[in-house]
């Protein structure tokens, strides 16, 4: 089992959200999708995020610039490294993903394309209503479900989990429950770790 603790409003967490579909297919593994608020994390657990925004280093902010094109390049996606509401608040976005269930992933995409694909603000209902058109959900039934208790009670208690865990940011991945790999770059050990189980259970 791959579980994937994950927010919409990280770059690196697209990436991954989209690597890992092929590679849990060539496994044969089920995706257990587990949305989560990734800023809840940063201020509980994780302030040095803010700290590095803040007064980043210069040379370092280069050649993250690089790397994202290059991995966005290899995975052929479209990511704007820098959206012009950056950071966004991606909370409305993480409860709908709640809210849809078995069938987030579609709306998820659409989440990840929407802002960091077209620079489009998922932090503005309009914008969560254009990307609901688009993967065929009723708009008002979704804006209207995400207001519910049970739904921030869930994204909440993901994030808890993940941080009681020992997850510090998105995305957070963990094969069998223990197993833990942190960001995209990870998921080439994540496979062999894949890999090394089949061989042991052969």
């Amino acid at each position: 089992m791959i579980e994937f603790f994950f927010d919409c409003s990280s770059p690196w967490t697209y990436l991954a959200f989209h690597n890992i579909q092929p590679l849990a297919k060539e496994f044969g593994e089920e995706i257990i999708w587990r949305p989560i608020l990734v800023g809840g994390i940063f201020n509980t657990i994780n302030p040095s995020v803010y700290a590095t925004r803040d007064n980043p280093v210069p040379a370092k902010l280069a050649y993250q610039k690089k790397d994202m094109a290059d991995w966005a390049r290899s995975a052929g996606l479209a990511i704007k490294m820098r959206p012009t509401v950056f950071p966004v608040n991606s909370v409305k976005a993480m409860r709908g993903c709640i809210l849809l269930g078995k069938d987030m992933v579609p709306f998820a995409r659409s989440v990840f394309e929407i802002y960091w694909g077209e620079d489009q603000d998922i932090s503005q209902d309009a914008v969560l209503t254009d990307v609901c058109k688009r993967v065929g959900v009723d708009p008002q039934k979704f804006l209207a479900g995400i207001t519910q208790q049970s739904i921030k009670d869930q994204l909440k208690a993901n994030t808890d989990e993940v941080m009681a865990r020992g997850g510090f940011g998105s995305p957070t991945i963990f094969i069998d429950k223990t197993d833990m790999y942190f960001g995209n770059d990870r998921l080439p050990l994540a496979r062999e770790a894949l890999a090394r189980r089949k061989e042991a259970a052969a």
